[in-house]
């Protein structure tokens, strides 16, 4: 099976994934959990995406996916699972069908190893349980490989004392 379930930090890129995925609202907001750091670390993708949630019409939507390639960085897969935030959560549905676009997607951009947290979870409010079936559905027989961050865990960063002193 082409998914590896791991714990580490995403961001680490411990496995070498071409992109990143991530869930999101469909109201222009980036403000909590793992999406603060998506936010930092890709400032133009964040307005871009801010942009299409705020667009008359809509141009960002339950179901979508926003892709975003970005110089010297694993590429970005913004999965609009949630219509908003705070008390509107994900549904399996929205999930599927952006888990589907953004396997079109990579394949269409030759992308075959992409990272991901446990996508609708969290503030997304849905059952792992339920999620992970629905991801192995999708990516049973995908050619690439899948990386979920199942826990996060992280990366250690050496104490004062095992500093090199000069």
């Amino acid at each position: 099976m082409p998914i590896h379930y791991v714990a580490g930090d995403l961001f680490a890129n411990a496995y070498h994934a071409e992109a990143f995925a991530h869930g999101c609202n469909c109201k222009g907001s980036m403000g909590a959990g793992i999406a603060v750091g998506f936010r930092e670390r890709y400032p133009a993708m964040y307005e871009e995406y801010r942009q299409r949630c705020t667009a008359t019409p809509r141009q960002f939507n339950p179901g979508d996916v926003l892709f975003w390639r970005a110089e010297g960085k694993p590429a970005v897969f913004n999965l609009a699972t949630q219509e908003d935030y705070w008390r509107a959560r994900a549904t399996y549905e929205w999930v599927e069908e952006a888990l589907t676009n953004m396997r079109a997607q990579a394949d269409a951009e030759g992308i075959h190893r992409i990272a991901m947290p446990r996508i609708g979870t969290g503030y997304g409010g849905l059952s792992w349980k339920k999620l992970r079936l629905i991801v192995e559905k999708v990516f049973a027989d995908w050619p690439g490989t899948l990386y979920v961050y199942e826990e996060y865990v992280p990366v250690a960063t050496p104490s004062n004392s095992d500093e090199v002193q000069e």
